[in-house]
């Protein structure tokens, strides 16, 4: 019996990719994320979310594909890892909206 033969040479590594940053990019902050999807894309919309302001403003569309998104939430919880072990555990508020413990008023002393 003949074993299979190994491939000749060397195996190609990932491909570097260079990644341009136009010199004017804005870049936007966002407080607040609308999430949905379709059986073939996922949608991220970016808003801001401001006290005493009704409406919220979406800055930024990102529309990606499913798989995408999964390997984008895996990355995500990779760097939050990365930033608690440096900085400390982030502490989500727990009952109530995420609006609620952002925007709620508190008179001082409470």
């Amino acid at each position: 019996m003949s074993q299979p033969s190994a491939p000749h040479g060397p195996q190609p590594g990932p491909t570097p990719v260079n990644i341009e940053l136009p010199p004017d990019l804005e870049a936007v902050y966002s407080n607040f994320a609308l999430i949905t999807h379709s059986p073939s894309e996922v949608i991220i919309d970016f808003a801001r979310i401001l006290p005493n302001v009704p409406r919220a403003r979406i800055y930024a569309r990102i529309i990606m594909t499913p798989l995408h998104a999964k390997l984008l939430l895996r990355a995500l919880g990779e760097n939050l890892s990365k930033y608690e072990g440096q900085f400390g555990e982030i502490n989500v508020p727990e009952g109530g909206s995420l609006a609620d413990h952002l925007f709620r008023f508190k008179p001082p002393g409470e």
